[in-house]
């Protein structure tokens, strides 16, 4: 047992002893009293620009607790809590495994779903089509440097899924107590202790590289095996049962159990359920460009005076924007503080964007995707890959107006909303490099339409978010999955039994924690329905 307090207030330089000293005041109890503290939550409150706080909710041990408790009876924001208990352990179903499960993806959702099965004993084999992440980041570095694109090995697919070359960040909307049993995998896997307690939690994709290879590595030590450059090329079924796998054509791999955590990007496999009338269904996603500013100019925006302090790093930012007139929804996405803009493309011919930061986020450029709702109504076909056709089209426009050597056309923002090419854009990070041009000829004219209105909107809530020397590099497109796996209450498919779809790229997810936390709860009902066969 424990006592909580909430809404602990201290200025920008206090020191850990100020914060104890303050809990006790709060419990009307002597620093000597506290017998432990554990910091539960950390966030800024930066309403006021002349005065900044940290915000803490803190767990602490006393003495006397029952006396403390009742006379802090009344005080809303004291409360006593439970210690957490240990992790419930599954109960084994009835069912004999005869192979051992294959896991297809080495994302969020792949990893997490492979390492709780390898350590309740059923040696998982996970299957990635992608390069481990030295490997890959060199791929990756190519790319960037040269124009090269390896369709096998890059942004989107390999060791760590997409989320390896992002920001690292693990917000979510879930409110779902996995959440915290992914955090401290994550920190036991290298990722630093304060994503326990901060409240905008981010690794960094620097740190996030050794995490990913530390989370393999466990798996493998628990008896799974971990295969890369390994491509699921199709499926191999039985009436309405899974039988098995194939790999890059040629090799068959007979299982009874796959989970499918292939990411957002893979369109091939999308079209090999289809083709074997698995069910899909289209999704509404959100399109747009990346927008780039000086740190600075974020930063004295948020933080005012403040601006640049060490105890508050790069301010970061979320903004929406309802266009009344189209019905559509605007927003910032995936902030990449400190960071850069990167090239994300996974096949040839097209220009895809996305964003990333290490975890210093000390690049001096903030970005972030600025998007709009597109719906399958939308779409250039019926149908349930109709989306993927959707970002293919924009993607190619991409490719031909950064002049198709995977440039990417960048505008600056006074020219995007004035209707007029650019002739010159400054302060741009993306690589290989970028070509000025007329993003309204990259993006379906309803959301060219909706980000300017959004961008003139978002400036009064961020002065300086429209300036006319930032820049919008294009197209962002990747933002979530086009296409739904459809699975049962069992996390099934629903046509096909022991074929489990996972995480962001089966559209149950968004984002590496929710993809985390999905892939663990399809592990719970693979573990709940078998047990473990001598194989």
């Amino acid at each position: 047992m424990a006592i909580r307090i909430n809404n602990l207030r201290l200025p920008l330089e206090h020191s850990e002893r100020e914060l104890t000293r303050q809990a006790a005041r709060e419990l009307g109890l002597k620093e000597k009293d506290i017998l432990s503290l554990q910091i539960v939550r950390r966030s800024v409150d930066a309403r006021r620009k002349d005065r900044i706080w940290f915000v803490y909710a803190v767990d602490v041990e006393v003495t006397q607790e029952e006396r403390v408790l009742a006379r802090c009876r009344g005080k809303g924001q004291i409360a006593a809590v439970s210690t957490p208990a240990a992790e419930p352990e599954l109960n084994k179903g009835s069912l004999l495994l005869n192979q051992r499960p294959i896991v297809v993806g080495a994302g969020p959702a792949g990893l997490f779903a492979a390492l709780l099965l390898a350590r309740y004993g059923y040696r998982p084999l996970v299957l990635e089509r992608g390069a481990d992440v030295h490997s890959r980041a060199a791929a990756v570095e190519e790319f960037w440097s040269t124009g090269n694109l390896d369709p096998r090995s890059n942004v989107q697919f390999g060791e760590g899924g997409a989320g390896t070359f992002s920001d690292g960040k693990l917000t979510t909307r879930i409110d779902d107590p996995r959440r915290f049993l992914v955090l401290k995998e994550l920190v036991k896997a290298g990722a630093p202790e304060d994503i326990l307690y901060v409240h905008k939690p981010h690794i960094g994709t620097d740190i996030l590289r050794r995490v990913v290879v530390n989370l393999r590595r466990q798996i493998e030590a628990l008896g799974g095996e971990v295969r890369f450059l390994a491509r699921v090329t199709d499926l191999i079924l039985e009436g309405d049962r899974i039988q098995g796998v194939i790999v890059n054509h040629t090799q068959e791999i007979p299982a009874e159990v796959v989970i499918l955590a292939v990411g957002h990007s893979a369109r091939d496999t999308y079209r090999m359920l289809h083709r074997h009338q698995v069910s899909l269904t289209p999704k509404a996603f959100a399109i747009g460009a990346r927008i780039e500013h000086p740190q600075a100019l974020i930063d004295r925006a948020q933080y005012g005076a403040f601006a640049g302090h060490p105890r508050l790093g790069a301010a970061d930012y979320h903004l929406t924007y309802q266009d009344e007139e189209s019905g559509r929804g605007a927003y910032t996405f995936c902030m990449c503080p400190g960071g850069q803009v990167v090239a994300a493309a996974s096949e040839p011919g097209q220009v895809v964007t996305n964003g990333m930061s290490n975890r210093d986020r000390a690049s001096g450029t903030a970005n972030a995707a600025l998007v709009v709702q597109v719906f399958p109504p939308d779409f250039p076909e019926e149908g349930p890959l109709g989306g993927i056709a959707f970002q293919e089209k924009w993607e190619q426009a991409a490719f031909r107006l950064g002049g198709e050597s995977y440039q990417a056309p960048a505008q600056r923002v006074e020219d995007f909303l004035a209707g007029r090419p650019s002739s010159e854009v400054k302060g741009a990070s993306y690589r290989p490099g970028i070509t000025p041009a007329d993003l309204h000829r990259t993006l379906p004219h309803y959301v060219a339409k909706a980000m300017e209105k959004a961008i003139i909107n978002m400036d009064k809530k961020l002065k300086g978010f429209a300036h006319p020397d930032a820049v919008l590099t294009g197209v962002e497109t990747r933002t979530s999955a086009p296409v739904r796996i459809n699975r049962g209450e069992d996390r099934q498919a629903l046509e096909i039994a022991g074929l489990y779809p996972a995480g962001e790229g089966a559209g149950y997810a968004g984002g590496i924690m929710s993809a985390a936390v999905d892939g663990l709860k399809v592990a719970e009902a693979i573990i709940q329905r078998y047990r473990e066969g001598d194989y």
